[in-house]
């Protein structure tokens, strides 16, 4: 396995491969003065990726960094899921996505490409959350929700059933929604209130 970023959220990405017993075998980093890390050796960067790197993980936390990546490299992506993840057996997971320890993950919800489920997030069930979304920790998605492209769900957000957050929003940690977010919002509190639109 190869992945892409070698700073915090490849620690967790390589812990999590190191229990399920694969091997990164190096990092691609654009910054010049990384070299290793936890002696995994940085192999280059995003512009010398090779082919035979592969299959690779995309190990950035930053949404938008994550989705230029992958625009940048076509290859074979893998995925990560910790060993203490709770999965139903008819979620839909799909590639470069990283499920962290303790998550729950309830029936019939589809999850997209490169997505980060945090530490001990709970996904219930017939959600669908799309590619490049960020899901921190501990917060909880009810049943029936929709998460659009490239959103961030901040640490202990809880979002209430059925609502639909569009594309790129940003959902403030602890924030209660109860009402839909429209693309690129950023909305805060309890209830959550938009208090920015790009």
């Amino acid at each position: 396995m190869y992945l892409f970023g070698a700073s915090g959220h490849a620690k967790v990405i390589t812990d999590i491969l190191n229990m399920r017993g694969e091997r990164v075998q190096g990092f691609i980093d654009d910054d010049p003065s990384k070299e290793e890390l936890w002696g995994i050796p940085v192999l280059g960067d995003t512009a010398s990726y090779q082919t035979e790197w592969t299959p690779c993980i995309i190990s950035i936390g930053n949404n938008k960094l994550r989705r230029k990546v992958a625009d940048a490299v076509t290859t074979r992506y893998s995925h990560a899921i910790h060993p203490s993840a709770i999965l139903a057996d008819t979620i839909e997971v799909g590639p470069g996505t990283v499920i962290m320890a303790g998550v729950v993950i309830n029936p019939d919800t589809r999850i997209g490409s490169h997505v980060i489920i945090n530490t001990r997030a709970s996904v219930d069930h017939d959600c669908v959350i799309g590619d490049f979304v960020h899901v921190a920790p501990g917060s909880t998605l009810c049943g029936g929700i929709t998460v659009g492209e490239g959103t961030l769900i901040g640490s202990g957000a809880t979002i209430l059933p059925n609502i639909k957050i569009g594309k790129w929003a940003t959902i403030g940690g602890g924030a209660v929604v109860t009402k839909d977010i429209p693309d690129h919002a950023t909305a805060v509190g309890c209830p959550a209130r938009i208090i920015k639109t790009e």
